[in-house]
């Protein structure tokens, strides 16, 4: 049964909804508030250096292998990708840094030769890393969170009690070394808790990690944008930019129109890409499902203060990913979720992505994005902004022993406001919903309207969570999910006739 879809948005979870939704038969089209297709997975290009605006980590790549295999691709047949070695770097402190290499014989060596019996003990901890992952894709996570039966399989079932457990109990349960702990929680942290309130299963992050290691996608992750939006208009999908959707209208308790930019486009059926709940202020009240108390109850992933620069050199004693782990994570931590404020010493990230890319500075010259991660809904002014900016610079050049400042070319800020004024997105939060206990696979958000037929939603703020790869899996989730709804309706009764 062929409809006319529209789909708002033109994030990862759009897009992949788009590829399957056109390959069932349907019209589809994307509408992009922006001027480009990608959501949050944005490109920023100032003099000669390009910047990916939202996610740099390509982890995970068995989905995106299996997204693409679903239309007979690969894919190598539109960007082309690098396993960085070491995966990533981590700074403890001045000049106390470890390497994660690209493989897990070398990992475990690198254990060993910080805490005695680590190496036998992240052996263990992997073997049932990798188990989670095996049951979590091929048993869990393209589930469309319908039903709390849905976690109910032969392989969970003697997995119970890792749901009531948590990583950050669990890992210092084996490793007594605190730069060891902090490794291993990392992972995590793209799940949007705290390790202390991510159950014990999602150690499946820790395969993905040290399993299957950390890509770049040349050209970055925007790259995998445009793979993707040349797949779904190969496909049919009409994909419309500068659209800002200002009222998804209802008719009869079913989708009828959207207005966008001062005229009304009918629909069949409508896929709300979009922040959840911005998509549901498109509705009048009464058919919204979630309420505003609903929302503030809810534990959101951090927002973010990104800077994207330009240096004029190389810089030294870095890696394509660096982490800078030399203050608490758990004041930090507590500043994100217990009482949202403006972190006194914060953890940062930064990505240098012109060191694997030759395309991504001038030759001889560095780009870098630096990320703080920060509670959503707090304070954001210029001010505020320049001040973290200093301080986590300053840290840079102590902690790698040399000097930058001088070598700035320019840098752009992006920040809570920004993420509200371009993605609409609630408190300006940057990841959506954490993946704790309370909040996973049909406790978050419903892909499906309960109050209007033929309205549906995907990304981030709905299962399986938040995260690239995720998102792959909530667009293939709500396209299964229409398809199996209307295959429903088609079916007519029999009468008997007499």
């Amino acid at each position: 049964m062929k409809k006319d879809i529209k789909i708002i948005g033109s994030g990862f979870s759009s897009l992949a909804a788009a590829c399957y939704l056109a390959q069932q038969g349907h019209t589809v089209t994307v509408y992009e508030k922006n001027a480009t297709p990608g959501g949050r997975a944005r490109r920023l290009q100032k003099d000669g250096f390009t910047f990916d605006m939202g996610p740099t980590w390509y982890w995970m790549p068995d989905v995106f292998e299996r997204f693409f295999a679903d239309f007979g691709k690969q894919p190598s047949h539109y960007y082309s990708l690098k396993k960085l070695s070491p995966a990533y770097r981590v700074y403890f402190g001045e000049a106390d840094y470890m390497d994660i290499a690209d493989n897990p014989d070398d990992i475990i060596k690198t254990f060993e030769s910080v805490e005695a019996g680590s190496g036998t003990a992240l052996q263990s901890f992997m073997a049932e890393a990798h188990d989670n992952y095996e049951i979590a894709i091929k048993n869990l996570v393209y589930r469309p969170g319908e039903s709390p039966l849905e976690l109910v399989t032969p392989q969970t079932i003697t997995r119970l009690g890792q749901f009531m457990g948590n990583i950050s109990r669990d890992i210092r349960k084996k490793f007594k070394n605190s730069k060891l702990v902090q490794v291993l929680e990392f992972p995590v942290l793209f799940l949007g808790a705290k390790p202390s309130d991510t159950p014990s299963f999602y150690s499946f992050m820790n395969h993905a990690d040290f399993g299957l290691g950390t890509w770049h996608p040349k050209n970055g992750m925007y790259s995998v944008v445009e793979g993707m939006v040349r797949l779904a208009e190969d496909l049919g999908v009409n994909i419309i930019t500068d659209a800002p959707v200002a009222k998804i209208n209802v008719a009869n308790g079913a989708v009828a129109s959207l207005n966008i930019n001062n005229e009304t486009i009918t629909a069949d059926l409508i896929v709300c890409g979009a922040d959840y709940h911005h998509g549901e202020s498109l509705l009048d009240p009464q058919y919204r499902q979630y309420s505003e108390k609903y929302w503030e109850a809810k534990t959101f992933a951090p927002s973010s203060l990104l800077f994207y620069v330009g240096f004029d050199k190389k810089l030294e004693n870095l890696e394509h990913h660096t982490l800078f782990f030399d203050t608490d994570f758990d004041v930090h931590a507590k500043d994100i979720y217990d009482n949202p404020r403006w972190p006194d010493e914060p953890l940062f990230y930064a990505s240098f992505p012109s060191k694997t890319d030759e395309n991504a500075a001038p030759q001889g010259q560095e780009a870098a994005t630096f990320l703080i991660p920060l509670a959503p809904g707090i304070e954001d002014t210029p001010e505020l902004r320049e001040k973290y900016f200093g301080i986590i610079i300053n840290r840079l050049e102590k902690l790698t022993g040399q000097e930058v400042q001088s070598h700035i070319l320019f840098k752009e800020s992006y920040c809570l406001n920004d993420f509200i004024n371009d993605y609409n997105s609630y408190k300006g939060n940057a990841y959506g919903l954490a993946n704790t206990l309370w909040q996973t696979a049909f406790l978050r958000p419903k892909l499906r309207s309960p109050k209007v037929k033929g309205l549906y939603f995907t990304g981030q703020l709905t299962v399986p969570g938040p995260g690239v790869p995720p998102a792959l899996i909530s667009g293939k989730l709500v396209a299964d999910l229409i398809q199996k709804q209307l295959a429903k309706s088609s079916k007519t009764p029999i009468t008997a006739t007499v």
